[in-house]
């Protein structure tokens, strides 16, 4: 029951007084701040959004899609077959490039009619639609230590190592991680496909 034998009272189980509400809000406020910096600390310490360029790694990406890419993931794990990895272009170290990953060091790749070779077994590249595979042949070259061999996923629309050459371990500064624009796109790239997928 409401009581009203004195109406300037403050009932506390009803109405939350003024200086607790002000001690609330710069409660919330400082958390919110709190969580907004970590998540930039996050964003631009850890991931770096791209916008990717050309249709290399069609399907998988289009162009002008968003994605995130992880800057530090290398530092802890080794770079796999399949990654999809962002690094300096070769031969203009002032572009980025983002290619698929096919060759490791010390193997023995090549391509014939299209189809993938790596120390002298056919390879399944099931990220590949059969559309896109292009009957070119290339190799056998063996890949330098501490280089990688790349190339796109639309092999008839990409430049990659069977133009410029493996790339240097040095050169390779991020994996594809997440893509978020457009939003039918939206999602990891990293469980896209078995072997992990990305394009000029």
């Amino acid at each position: 029951m409401l009581d009203i034998s004195n109406p300037g009272s403050t009932s506390t189980s009803e109405n939350v007084p003024i200086p607790q509400l002000r001690n609330d809000l710069r409660s919330w406020t400082r958390d919110l701040a709190v969580a907004l910096g970590l998540a930039l600390v996050i964003i631009i310490f850890l991931y770096q959004p791209v916008k990717v360029e050309g249709t290399s790694m069609a399907p998988l990406l289009s162009d002008q899609e968003r994605i995130f890419i992880n800057k530090f993931v290398y530092h802890f794990e080794p770079i796999e077959r399949g990654d999809v990895v962002v690094f300096w272009y070769p031969l203009d170290h002032s572009k980025s490039f983002i290619k698929r990953v096919i060759g490791l060091p010390g193997e023995a790749i090549e391509l014939r009619g299209g189809h993938l070779y790596i120390d002298g077994k056919q390879r399944p590249e099931v990220y590949i639609p059969p559309s896109y595979v292009d009957g070119t042949s290339y190799g056998p070259m063996t890949i330098p230590n501490d280089e990688y061999f790349v190339m796109g996923d639309h092999r008839d629309s990409s430049n990659d190592s069977r133009v410029f050459g493996p790339v240097a371990r040095r050169d390779i500064y991020g994996k594809a991680v997440f893509a978020y624009w457009p939003v039918d796109h939206f999602g990891s790239l990293t469980s896209t496909t078995t072997v992990n997928a990305a394009s000029k």
